[in-house]
């Protein structure tokens, strides 16, 4: 009979389609005190870790059916599981198979045969920086929640950042207003955009504003895959966002010397991406969750090659969705939107973003919501 597994023990989920194999694993982990889950397929195991969400997860890769691999890439697309750090356990040792396991998401990699000592030690640093990082989480929600009193002038300027080539036009509907851009260079030639969305148009809306500039500055890096850094500012603006409160971001990456975008949206309108060679667009979608509102979210991000000369921006909803009698579809907005980036492409990229507010918004009597467009030129 099972024993009632304890909910403050450090819990392994250990996946081996071999008994005896599963067994031995199960003993080292149990007489180091920790608290095992044991499977012995890819399926059984998915359903396990989504049940009891195991701090670690051990996983074979030869197995009948779905391998480890599959197995694993399925619990990195799964939100709920997504997070849980993963070491494969195989017999197979070519680079190629060991490339392709990190490259879907696992931490570490032990060949068999292998020693007791060695298993128990590689669980127990990877266990380490779970916890490390999620009490780098928590210090940070709580120095954020110190800065609720005000919202600083924050947002860069074109000129503040020439090399990124970009033009910016924001107008909050309110002194605190909701929406969010920045601008960082990470390295000669890389530079992130970011733009965001927050639901209300209150002080709260203004404070979670001034928590993304914090965390974009700390995060956003060339080290970090762009769906990292938002996975891990969502897990500090979920512990810091209240009364409902979240956000739609999109998040732009771009590489100047591989002549490559990366996007990674989080329920935000799509990238327009605006080509110099045919002078058409293109409205990039991609699929992510909004931000703040769940602990556990998916971003599945797009790479696109890009041209120099080439343009995309970025934009609130107020762009696309015009107000009053001037209202339109979603659809509607983004074709209108796409169609004077394109006329207004022989001009500065600074001068063509004001260019296109006035076109669209001249005839509008009243402002009801936060206005936002951001141009890039690659």
């Amino acid at each position: 009979m099972m024993l009632e597994k304890k909910k403050d023990l450090t819990k392994v989920l250990i996946v081996d389609d071999t008994p005896v194999m599963l067994t031995v694993l199960q003993k080292f982990l149990e007489m180091e005190g920790y608290c095992v889950y044991p499977a012995t397929n890819g399926p059984e195991a998915r359903e396990l870790a989504e049940k009891e969400l195991p701090d670690l997860i051990l996983l074979d890769i030869m197995m009948p059916g779905e391998s480890g691999m599959e197995t694993c890439e399925k619990l990195k697309n799964n939100p709920n599981t997504a997070d849980i750090p993963v070491i494969f356990i195989s017999a197979v040792t070519d680079i190629d198979s060991k490339v392709k396991g990190f490259e879907i998401g696992a931490v570490d990699y032990i060949t068999k045969p292998f020693e007791k000592q060695e298993v128990i030690a590689r669980v127990r640093i990877h266990l380490k920086l779970r916890f490390a990082y999620e009490a780098i989480i928590k210090v940070q929600a709580d120095k954020l929640r110190q800065v609720k009193e005000a919202q600083e002038s924050i947002l860069v300027k074109p000129q503040d950042l020439p090399d990124a080539k970009f033009g910016v036009y924001f107008m909050p509907i309110h002194e605190a207003g909701g929406d969010f851009y920045d601008v960082l260079q990470l390295s000669e030639k890389i530079f992130a955009f970011f733009v965001s969305d927050v639901s209300g148009h209150d002080l709260k809306s203004s404070y979670l504003t001034s928590a993304l500039k914090a965390l974009l500055t700390q995060h956003a890096s060339i080290t970090n895959k762009p769906e990292e850094t938002m996975k891990t500012m969502n897990r500090v603006l979920t512990t810091i966002a209240t009364d409902g409160k979240y956000l739609t971001a999109c998040y732009c990456f771009l590489n100047r010397h591989q002549s490559r975008l990366t996007i990674v949206n989080a329920g935000h309108p799509p990238v327009i991406h605006v080509k110099s060679q045919t002078r058409t667009y293109e409205a990039h979608e991609c699929e992510g969750d909004v931000i703040g509102a769940f602990q556990n979210v998916f971003f599945k991000p797009l790479e696109i090659k890009v041209s120099k000369g080439d343009r995309f921006f970025l934009y609130s909803d107020g762009f696309i969705e015009g107000f009053g009698d001037l209202r339109k579809s979603r659809k509607e907005g983004i074709e209108i939107l796409g169609n004077f980036c394109i006329d207004t492409f022989d001009m500065p990229i600074e001068e063509a973003v004001q260019k296109i507010q006035q076109d669209l918004f001249d005839k509008q009597e009243e402002q009801e919501d936060d206005l936002l467009l951001l141009g890039v030129e690659v």
